[in-house]
């Protein structure tokens, strides 16, 4: 119904248009990525009493449906092919270096995805577009609604003082990037980071 009655397809001809990562846009044009033609899915679905789950694949989010003999695991950018495990296991292998994946490395793949979990992916897909892009206002604005859901995670306070630094806002940049530092002093790039504070606090005196 989804993929041949509504033409539900994966934007294959342009990936990284950020319209492909906003649910209003995928419903109208019938267009995404992986992640947004999963939550389509998943919520035509459970409507429908099918019990689904997101599946945070490493580079490609995929849609669970438990069945008595176990799971189904659905590709909903193919159009919801099945995937069998030998696909899941190339797809693991192909992360990696290379090597046969265990069984149990492939299943811990396949683990349930919950809504936050869902709803960062989609923000940080927006981020790495609008970053790609140099834009950084909206670049900030995507960080400024990450760390609504996960202020926790120490890396976007860096990433916002960045965009703030080339927005040329000293004092924010100052502010992001000493939290960061507060969040992960030993982090591996916390000499650089150390190095942009001190130029950016003599800037921010020269603007005084």
């Amino acid at each position: 119904y989804l993929f041949e009655e509504l033409g539900f397809r994966g934007n294959r001809d342009d990936y990284y248009d950020p319209r492909n990562s906003f649910l209003n846009e995928v419903l109208e044009r019938r267009l995404g990525i992986p992640l947004t033609l999963s939550i389509v899915y998943l919520e035509i679905g459970r409507r429908i009493g099918l019990s689904l789950a997101g599946v945070a694949f490493p580079g490609h989010f995929l849609v669970k449906c438990v069945v008595r003999e176990g799971a189904a695991v659905l590709d909903p950018y193919e159009g919801g092919a099945s995937l069998g495990y030998d696909e899941l296991r190339r797809r693991a292998r192909a992360l990696g270096d290379g090597a046969e994946p265990a069984r149990t490395v492939v299943a811990g793949l396949l683990a349930a995805a919950g809504k936050r979990e869902m709803l960062v992916r989609l923000l940080r897909n927006l981020k790495a577009i609008y970053t790609q892009r140099e834009d950084w206002l909206k670049t900030l604005a995507v960080i400024e609604q990450i760390l609504c859901a996960v202020p926790e995670v120490a890396e976007e306070y860096r990433d916002r003082g960045r965009c703030y630094e080339r927005l040329e806002c000293c004092r924010a940049a100052l502010f992001d990037y000493r939290a960061y530092l507060a969040m992960r002093p030993a982090a591996p790039d916390a000499d650089s980071v150390r190095a942009r504070l001190v130029e950016l606090q003599s800037a921010s005196a020269r603007l005084n």
